[in-house]
């Protein structure tokens, strides 16, 4: 599956921290994409992905047959997004063949202005995903779990040689 989709797919799971929680993580609702993501890790054959108590995902994928004295990478990102703007009930916004003009984040009056932004013109031509305005995105960190998620589907499924693999996803990042 294509990163987007898979992020697509992420951004609609409120996964919010929250400041005033003593426990780890900080809300429960962390553990929703959390179990997402260990299954669809074992879907594609991480068969030791799992979820702890405190939410944090891990999985490995061992060396390819004659790789194993290679260099051991580890990928990591974070479950949960910024508290103080709602994660509920996101829609992103998908803008196709951008045009590099200010962009309106749905109808909530909020404008992604070229002026503030000099960089957006350069994205013309491209497909943007924003909010719409209403909720927060959650581009960080959902948008590393799905590149994360679609490098290890693209190893996996072209059988690319590689050193042994380790995956986190770590809750309650945004409140440190």
């Amino acid at each position: 599956m294509q990163a987007y989709k898979r992020f697509l797919n992420y951004v609609k799971i409120w996964t919010s921290s929250e400041r005033s929680s003593a426990s780890v993580p900080s809300s429960l609702r962390q553990f929703d994409l959390a179990h997402l993501l260990a299954f669809e890790l074992k879907q594609m054959g991480l068969f030791d992905a799992q979820v702890n108590n405190y939410g944090i995902v891990y999985a490995h994928l061992p060396a390819s047959p004659g790789y194993e004295d290679r260099a051991h990478i580890g990928f990591i990102a974070h479950l949960d997004t910024f508290p103080d703007f709602s994660g509920k009930d996101v829609s992103p916004q998908i803008i196709e063949n951008y045009d590099g003009s200010d962009v309106p984040l749905g109808s909530s009056g909020l404008v992604l202005k070229v002026s503030e932004h000099p960089h957006l013109p350069g994205l013309r031509g491209d497909t943007l995903i924003t909010t719409d305005g209403t909720t927060l995105l959650g581009a960080d960190d959902k948008a590393g779990i799905a590149e994360i998620m679609a490098a290890l589907e693209r190893i996996i499924g072209a059988q690319i040689p590689h050193g042994a693999l380790s995956v986190a996803f770590i809750p309650d990042e945004e409140i440190g």
